[in-house]
């Protein structure tokens, strides 16, 4: 699996990490290779690849290239997974001055394959940070800049992930805000100013053409990731509202328009200590599993990762929750408040560094460490500590941001980054730390939430120093990449 790391100082460029997920593998739970890319201030964010499932019926289509917008610098990179897959390469690098010569664009951020060869990445504004400056970049099948991909005059007033469906002739895009704004740090203010989005807009597909635009209004501030579901003839989707903590599905309605409402709300904790009274949830990532059975979501800021049974899309139902971070977590200086005036504070586990006679997997582990994880039901106040290992505790640092799922849905990977400048702000110790990656095991039949006691990935002992930890990718595509035709 392969995670884009972000560097905490400005001396180090950031990095492609290639971690070993493979529980057989002498090299388990390590991080194998490191690509560092060769500039500095680039803030690696999200990617996608050059070709995927929507390429059926091509056989020269292969699934080799990584590509790696950097939304920061405006540069994005091509990344070779093919010639040796545990050791990626750098293959070509597509220069921001060029972007911008020829479509005006910059801030890039989403990639997506499309069924001709050419790649689309969703721009979040122009050179100066306007969000009126936004739209959509598309490279051929040699990573050429071949201009926009929308019509001209139908760029939307803000832009951030966006996911098309070919059988309903459909492309739907979120937004986020003003490059200005977010780049900055998040002001509450700048909401209030209009610098962050509330709509989805709705596009024709592959036309370009915008048809709709759905406001989501005070249930829908900040609309970030969307997803369709994975079958094709299915006309709903979802996407997550962090600001708000609501996900909302969006559907095509009888006389072929689109329309929305929320499928899950997620109430603000009333809290002492911190900037504002109450503290939303903030839904920074969610997936749907490739057999549409379960949405999982991650709250940044309270810290908790859940589960949800969507057999009935217009009404998830709540299968599994656990807490991996958060401001709130015990020992924070943050409290919640219950309506009787009580405070509280959530459960988290703990990882501890051990010594070689406790390793499991003796063969996975050379030197005089091993990281483990004790798991707590967190629902009890009687905590067991399963492993006990000899050592000083580590607290979880952050929250549960980017989530990404195994093709049998059995383990669910999370990192705790979201941009450098909101981890700075909201974390502090995770910038001054690092990052983390963990896996969590999956009931796909009842449904439950386990963190795995044998995969902890520390990104603040990195060679480099401590560096943080965003989007994962497998090699062989992933439910948050693919899209079937």
């Amino acid at each position: 699996m392969m995670i884009y790391c972000t560097g905490t100082g400005q001396e180090k460029p950031d990095y492609l990490a290639t971690v070993d997920v493979d529980p057989n593998s002498p090299t388990f739970s390590k991080v194998i290779h490191r690509l560092p890319v060769p500039y500095l201030g680039d803030e690696l964010h999200h990617s996608g690849w050059n070709a995927c499932s929507s390429c059926y019926g091509d056989p020269s289509a292969a699934r080799r290239y990584l590509v790696l917008p950097c939304l920061i610098s405006g540069r994005i990179y091509a990344i070779d997974t093919k010639q040796n897959p545990r050791a990626p390469s750098l293959h070509k690098v597509v220069e921001p001055s060029d972007i911008l010569q020829k479509t005006g664009l910059a801030y890039p951020h989403t990639a997506h394959c499309l069924a001709s060869g050419d790649m689309m990445v969703s721009c979040l504004g122009d050179k100066d940070g306007k969000a009126e400056g936004n739209g959509f970049l598309l490279l051929d099948s040699d990573f050429n800049v071949k201009g926009r991909w929308e019509k001209p005059g139908h760029s939307p007033l803000f832009g951030y992930d966006f996911w098309y469906q070919p059988r309903h002739k459909t492309m739907i895009s979120t937004a986020w805000g003003a490059p200005k704004a977010f780049t900055s740090g998040f002001n509450p203010q700048h909401v209030s100013d209009g610098l962050y989005g509330r709509h989805l807009h709705v596009y024709s597909w592959p036309d370009g053409e915008l048809k709709q635009t759905l406001d989501l209004g005070n249930t829908g501030l900040l609309p970030l990731e969307i997803r369709f579901l994975h079958d094709p003839s299915k006309d709903t989707g979802f996407v997550g509202c962090a600001l708000t903590s609501n996900m909302v599905r969006f559907f095509k309605t009888p006389d072929g328009s689109w329309s929305h409402e929320v499928a899950i709300s997620e109430k603000p904790l009333k809290v002492q200590n911190w900037i504002l009274p109450e503290m939303p949830g903030l839904i920074t990532d969610f997936l749907i599993s490739l057999d549409d059975r379960y949405l999982y979501l991650a709250n940044w800021l309270h810290g908790d990762v859940r589960q949800y049974n969507m057999e009935d899309p217009q009404n998830p139902v709540l299968a599994g929750q656990l807490w991996v971070g958060g401001l709130i977590q015990k020992g924070s200086s943050v409290l919640a408040e219950a309506d009787d005036g009580t405070t509280y504070q959530f459960d988290v586990p703990e990882v501890k560094i051990g010594y070689q006679e406790f390793i499991f997997n003796s063969e996975a582990v050379k030197d005089s460490s091993y990281v483990a994880v004790i798991i707590a039901d967190l629902r009890s106040d009687d905590v067991p500590q399963l492993f006990n290992l000899s050592g000083d505790g580590n607290r979880l640092r952050g929250g549960p941001q980017m989530i990404q799922l195994s093709l049998d849905g059995k383990r669910l990977y999370v990192t705790n980054s979201l941009f450098s400048t909101w981890d700075r702000q909201f974390y502090p110790d995770l910038v001054e730390k690092g990052s983390h990656m963990l896996q969590i095991d999956v009931d796909t039949e009842k449904g439950g939430l386990a963190i795995n006691p044998d995969f902890f990935v520390d990104f603040g002992s990195e060679p480099e120093g401590p560096s943080l930890a965003h989007e994962m990718r497998y090699p062989g595509g992933d439910c948050t990449s693919d899209i079937w035709i």
